[in-house]
């Protein structure tokens, strides 16, 4: 028999099909999910022991998420396997990756969960998703539904409120008449896009038993090949002018990265929490960081990123170094109970992804730790002024100009 937390049955209650489960990072999501497709869709009982009108059941999630086979963990708990000859009552379950989900658009009459929201903006994910929903019944599992209303228009209209995207942008968006480039200025019909919003998004929250300590490090940087690259205009790495904005700044944070003061932080940090997930941007942050090796003796060093998918390591003394953008999300590590974050990231939404890999209901630790390196330069300030304001730094809102 399954057992659920009174938060996660509530939300089972409150959910119906074409809803955002939106609950923090390890609220237990999955499982809630689970819940919901055997007792609300199948017609079972609340111990998931029995159900009237089993379906078919697909996941669309990440594909570390997919790997590690953490959806066949949770499923098991069900007694539901992708094996249909051993799933509880025949149910065929398929689990695949968000790479994947245009080879998932025949799939129909079941039910889908779509992990760690994906459907943003109107490409190939989009287009899938809108085929997928129209034939099945479905629901959206998320940490942070949405930053704007343009995030919500493929559930809005997949849930029937609008005929497509333009129908939308039409009805509630105020363009920019002098910006150079399409920019909404503001949002008509608040009230009736609160509304919808509120009808689909289904909070779980929970008390957590974790304490979070931030830590911020105060590590240096090159003064002068800041300058160099600021005030003058110069790459040094490539020695020729910068030519625009984006390669400014992204030589401002290749000088503050690069800093080797950086590392020696990571082995202070490592000489008080012998396994430690690094968080990081950039490859050559990566061939920085993979010089530990030569610095730390008797440490396994493991990569997670778009040229390795290694696996967190089992020995006593680990570093697992990870790439925000391969990592930040669908994943969960409770041998740890801290994380390095070697350099900052421009969304506060991966940042607050990135810290829950350790921050979930079944971690054994009740401390977690959060080191972030932070130089006195300007770019590294900006940003993390900006992530203290839960905001993503925007480029284009600073003062460095061509």
């Amino acid at each position: 028999m399954v057992t659920f937390f009174p938060h996660q049955e509530k939300a089972i209650r409150q959910l119906r099909s074409g809803s955002i489960l939106c609950g923090g990072v390890g609220s237990g999501k999955s499982r809630t999910s689970l819940g919901y497709f055997l007792i609300k869709e199948c017609n079972g009982d609340l111990g998931c022991e029995h159900v009237d009108n089993p379906k078919n059941l697909l996941i669309i999630t990440t594909a570390k998420k997919r790997d590690e086979k953490e959806w066949d963990s949770e499923c098991e708990v069900f007694g539901l396997s992708q094996n249909k000859d051993e799933s509880f009552c025949g149910i065929k379950v398929i689990i695949d990756s968000w790479n994947n989900i245009k080879k998932c658009v025949e799939f129909q009459n079941g039910f889908v969960i779509f992990d760690e929201q994906k459907v943003v903006g109107s490409g190939a994910w989009v287009k899938a998703f809108y085929k997928i929903a129209s034939k099945n019944h479905w629901i959206l599992l998320t940490a942070t539904p949405g930053d704007s209303w343009m995030d919500y228009i493929p559930v809005f209209v997949a849930n029937g409120h609008y005929k497509n995207r333009s129908s939308f942008l039409f009805e509630h968006a105020i363009y920019d008449r002098y910006s150079k480039y399409p920019r909404i200025s503001r949002w008509l019909g608040n009230d009736k896009l609160e509304r919808i919003r509120n009808d689909i998004l289904v909070e779980m929250p929970f008390e957590k038993k974790t304490n979070r300590h931030e830590i911020i490090v105060s590590v240096d940087y090159n003064k002068m090949l800041y300058k160099t690259v600021v005030r003058d205009r110069w790459n040094p790495y490539d020695n020729k002018p910068i030519e625009n904005s984006s390669e400014l700044y992204a030589l401002m944070r290749r000088v503050t990265n690069s800093d080797e003061s950086r590392l020696e932080a990571i082995v202070n940090i490592f000489s008080k929490h012998k396994r430690l997930i690094i968080f990081y941007s950039f490859d050559y942050e990566l061939e920085i960081l993979k010089s530990l090796d030569k610095v730390l003796s008797n440490v396994k060093i493991a990569e997670w990123n778009g040229h390795k998918h290694e696996q967190v390591p089992e020995t006593d003394n680990w570093i697992y170094l990870v790439n925000y953008m391969s990592g930040a999300e669908g994943w969960e590590c409770i041998k740890t109970n801290t994380i390095v974050f070697y350099s900052q990231q421009y969304s506060y939404r991966i940042s607050e992804q990135s810290m829950g890999r350790i921050d979930r209901l079944n971690t054994p630790y009740i401390d977690l730790y959060y080191y972030c390196l932070r130089s006195k330069a300007w770019i590294d300030v900006a940003i993390g002024r900006a992530m203290i304001q839960k905001k993503d730094f925007n480029e284009r809102r600073h003062a460095f100009k061509f």
